[in-house]
């Protein structure tokens, strides 16, 4: 019924992709990163959860299809 994810925070995900905490909130978050497909809000508050292994997901798939992965 419940999938097994892992939550990560900003500086948690911030330590597994080596960008900054501060590059995630400011050029990532809503543009890359989308809220409800690679991070909640739990229960509506202001903390900000990522979801590992749909990041990672997407990091692989646009590194596949970027110009320059050929």
């Amino acid at each position: 019924m419940f999938d097994n994810y892992t939550y990560l925070t900003t500086d948690e995900l911030a330590d597994r992709i080596k960008y900054s905490s501060r590059t995630i909130r400011e050029c990532f978050q809503d543009s890359v990163l989308l809220e409800g497909v690679h991070y909640i809000r739990p229960f509506g508050g202001r903390r900000i959860l990522y979801i590992w292994e749909v990041v990672e997901r997407d990091m692989k798939i646009a590194s596949s299809t970027s110009p320059m992965s050929a």
